[in-house]
């Protein structure tokens, strides 16, 4: 298959599979803040609703000029990677968002993927964000958006989820 034809069909998947996770994430915000949630990071959360669709845009864009097939190792590793991110969801149930919210007598689940990675969603993310676009021979896409990823976890996101964490405990211990 040509990358160019996988191109629409990816940005499609991406484009439903989000705005379906932003249905459950709406959902469990609804469900954490009936239990008294207290929200952090709201400052950077609205660069991640750039970052992610600016990301499919620019996959969808440089993968249509594409004139290659397929990487099919790269479109292995993205297809790999939906299992894990339902895997994520799943453990966290409720808890999974798309926001930083602590719930107040809530449990730190420690459970699944967690046992292995204390950020496995990140991790999938970043997964996506680099193999989905080489699929596409789309390598400017796979780099640029996985560096700002990078930083914007590793500068704003993480940093604000280990800060919730450790005032949450704080406040129980």
């Amino acid at each position: 298959m040509k990358a160019r034809t996988l191109a629409p069909l990816l940005f499609a998947f991406l484009t439903v599979q989000r705005l379906l996770e932003l249905r459950v994430a709406r959902a469990n915000e609804r469900w954490a803040r009936e239990r008294g949630a207290v929200e952090y990071g709201q400052e950077h959360y609205p660069l991640f609703f750039v970052l992610h669709p600016a990301w499919m845009l620019s996959l969808l864009l440089e993968g249509r000029r594409s004139r290659g097939r397929v990487n099919v190792l790269a479109l292995a590793l993205f297809v790999l990677a939906q299992p894990l991110r339902a895997w994520v969801i799943r453990t966290l149930g409720h808890y999974w968002n798309t926001k930083i919210l602590i719930v107040p007598g809530g449990e730190r689940v420690t459970g699944g993927p967690f046992r292995y990675l204390r950020h496995p969603n990140y991790a999938v993310v970043a997964l996506e964000m680099a193999a989905g676009p080489l699929a596409v021979g789309a390598w400017r896409t796979a780099l640029a958006y996985s560096v700002l990823n990078a930083a914007l976890l590793l500068l704003l996101r993480l940093p604000a989820e280990e800060r919730a964490l450790r005032a949450y405990r704080e406040a129980e211990g």
